[in-house]
């Protein structure tokens, strides 16, 4: 991690300990939230705006429309219906009245609100029992005459900080202000590339974000799209990137062992069953040339459910094997670390490759006997769970690091399987892998120090997925639908988003569905699994419906990843306007599996919220997971699609990956820029928006 650059200026960089009304304990409430230098302040962005510039008369207000009033308190009611109430009734001069509701007041607060006192005022108005009423509103005693004094500027709303009141915060940070340096100081990108964009400089667009004059577009300012915002989206974008691409260029500088497929490679491709799809042969190429070189490969691969990732992770693992060395491959569960166990036992051990399997269940003398082959070479593919990264767990010859379902896994953990095969100031290469397709502008911003191949092409014969949104109210109409297809000799799964019963949420639980179902279709035989059982539970009933021996599967979601049941062609899915649009995809994954023609029901409980229905419908329009991806991105944000806190990547404090996607070609074309002509630039660029945080971004 460098130092920040000089020009960075040391006003930024004093601590802010050194503003006025900061003594110890202000500074550890502030240090907590990262908060430690007066740069960081400058930093600490508005979360959204009050317009305390005009007064509105109250018959104009409209609900759910953040306004300020002035009026004549006319009555005052204190009730101790349930808990403790103040209901204060205000009017002026436009004929309206409003009511200001308080459920946590004092006694000192009940003497302010006399008769005839004059309140300015305010909050979002509701609609309530007596006419518009605002519940906690801000507010001051004014003297009539004079009226309030109105503000010159709209005032910031800053995210809340413990210990911290707001108006304290927004002094400090008034105060910090003071403090900006003029911008050739503080300017860090190149100044004719901003005025070719219409950009302002960093001070200005400083100044226009923390107090933005009176006459500002505030709708622009609330949704993110003011040029100051923008200009300082651009920035907070670059220092990821660059951080990202900084990662890179670190890792790049370690030696990676020179992998060629060989005679295993190709005897393993000579005895599928089927031929690669174009896509597979794409990425595949891709891999390998990253593998024949001296340098560690960082490679995701994205593909659909059911792409064929696994087959091009195995032809990758051949390579290593081939050449004397071992790989792994790390899911993050039994249930999909078993599978992937059996698909490559079934490939590989006919060719004398010996594949171990390992996992916290693996325990005593089988365990101690997987780590001894592990440790000679003996295993030549290795695969687990979590269980791979103890310290135990130690590797002969590691070339090859897959990690399956990266974003499942936190960053310490992916580079603790990466830290296995370090030997010699060598790394291991590393493939990740994920079915949850990944939006081409989070790609971009998320990974930039991966490169990123796409299998975009399902293999023939897989049957599209016909999706069909119902009511709750036709479940009995369901059940028939699964009787039916049981006796055709299929199966189905039955999946709900909740465990146990729950008043809070209306959520059909999988317990007293499974009973229901039970009760309902007494000849089928029904099994049950779910996140809370023993791992050997799951395993059995899991095992069963791969097997046959059950028809239908109820399920809570631990489904989601990795089941793979030819058979099943039947797929209910309750509440799932609960779920996200990516979740909902890999649980249709689940079905169209085979040959048989296949269905998802996605069974809602009305009335639907706006964004579900979007979801729903989008289930319904397409089966293209990219462009599911695309609209996930849309409805939800990059941090809930990514895990972002998952992910290593520090959540955007202002850019929003949606909104700002055009961006993305310039800060790509502006971070070359500044890595090859102006490296000092470039690290106080990440160290004045990521800084610490960085050394995990490209885990």
């Amino acid at each position: 991690m460098s130092l920040p650059a000089p020009r960075l200026s040391s006003a930024g960089s004093a601590p802010v300990s050194t503003l006025p009304g900061v003594g110890p304990k202000v500074a550890e409430k502030l240090a907590a939230r990262g908060l430690c230098t007066v740069g960081d302040l400058w930093l600490h962005l508005p979360r959204q705006y009050e317009d305390r510039t005009r007064i509105v008369p109250i018959r104009n207000l409209r609900g759910g429309v953040p306004a300020q009033v002035e009026g004549t308190v006319d009555a005052v009611d204190r009730g101790f219906r349930r808990r403790p109430m103040l209901r204060v009734a205000i009017s002026d001069d436009s004929g309206g009245s409003l009511v200001l509701r308080f459920f946590h007041f004092r006694a000192a607060q009940v003497a302010q609100f006399a008769v005839g006192t004059r309140l300015c005022c305010y909050g979002t108005p509701r609609p309530g029992q007596h006419g518009l009423e605002i519940v906690h509103p801000s507010y001051r005693v004014v003297d009539a005459p004079e009226g309030a004094v109105l503000g010159d500027a709209l005032d910031p709303v800053y995210p809340a900080l413990d210990g911290v009141g707001p108006a304290v915060l927004r002094r400090l940070i008034l105060h910090a202000l003071e403090r900006l340096p003029e911008c050739q100081a503080l300017e860090l990108i190149p100044q004719h590339l901003l005025t070719d964009l219409g950009l302002p400089a960093l001070r200005d667009a400083l100044l226009a974000v923390h107090r933005p004059p009176s006459d500002a577009d505030l709708a622009a300012l609330i949704e993110g799209r003011h040029p100051a915002q923008r200009r300082l989206a651009l920035e907070e974008m670059l220092a990821h990137h660059l951080s990202l691409r900084r990662q890179r260029i670190a890792l790049q500088a370690y030696a990676a062992p020179v992998l060629s497929p060989g005679r295993l490679a190709r005897g393993f491709e000579a005895t599928l069953p089927f031929a690669l799809t174009s896509a597979q042969r794409r990425v595949l190429l891709e891999i390998l040339a990253d593998l024949a070189q001296p340098r560690p490969m960082l490679r995701l691969v994205q593909g659909d459910v059911g792409s064929g990732k696994t087959v091009v992770a195995a032809l990758a693992a051949l390579a290593a094997i081939d050449t004397g060395q071992q790989a792994a491959l790390m899911a993050p569960t039994e249930l999909l670390a078993e599978q992937h166990a059996r698909n490559l036992g079934a490939w590989l051990e006919p060719l004398g490759v010996r594949v171990a399997w390992l996992a916290g269940k693996v325990t005593g003398r089988a365990r101690a006997a997987v780590s001894a082959e592990i440790a000679s070479g003996a295993a030549q593919m290795v695969i687990g769970t979590h269980a791979l990264m103890q310290e135990a767990v130690r590797f002969h010859a590691l070339a090859l690091a897959i990690v399956d379902e990266q974003h499942r896994f936190g960053v310490h953990q992916r580079l603790a399987l990466r830290d296995k095969g370090a030997r010699g100031g060598g790394v291991p290469h590393q493939l990740v892998m994920t079915a949850t397709p990944i939006p081409r502008t989070l790609a971009m911003a998320a990974y930039a120090d991966l490169d990123v191949s796409a299998i975009d092409e399902l293999p023939p014969g897989r049957t599209p997925v016909r999706t069909v949104v119902l009511s709750a109210e036709r479940r009995p109409e369901l059940v028939e639908r699964i009787r039916a297809a049981c006796a055709q000799g299929r199966q189905a799964y039955w999946v709900c988003t909740l465990i146990d019963e729950s008043d809070e949420v209306v959520a059909q639980a999988a317990q007293s569905t499974y009973d229901q179902l039970s009760g309902a279709l007494p000849g089928l035989r029904i099994g049950f699994v779910h996140g809370r059982m023993r791992p050997a539970d799951k395993q059995a009933a899991m095992q069963a419906f791969k097997a046959g021996d059950s028809d239908l599967l109820v399920a809570t979601t631990v489904i989601e990843v990795g089941v793979d049941v030819p058979n099943a062609s039947l797929m209910v899915i309750e509440n799932a306007e609960r779920l996200g649009l990516a979740q909902l995809h890999q649980l249709r994954g689940r079905v169209g599996r085979g040959s048989e023609a296949s269905s998802c029901v996605l069974l809602y409980q009305a009335p639907l919220s706006r964004t579900a229905r979007e979801r729903l419908d989008t289930m319904r329009e397409t089966t293209d997971g990219f462009l599911i991806a695309e609209k996930d991105l849309a409805l939800r944000g990059p941090g809930e699609l990514l895990g972002t806190r998952q992910t290593g990547l520090v959540e955007f404090r202002l850019a929003d990956l949606a909104r700002d996607a055009d961006l993305l070609p310039l800060v790509h074309d502006i971070g070359a820029h500044l890595l090859a002509a102006d490296a000092e630039a470039a690290d106080a660029i990440v160290e004045r928006w990521v800084g610490g945080a960085s050394r995990f971004a490209a885990a």
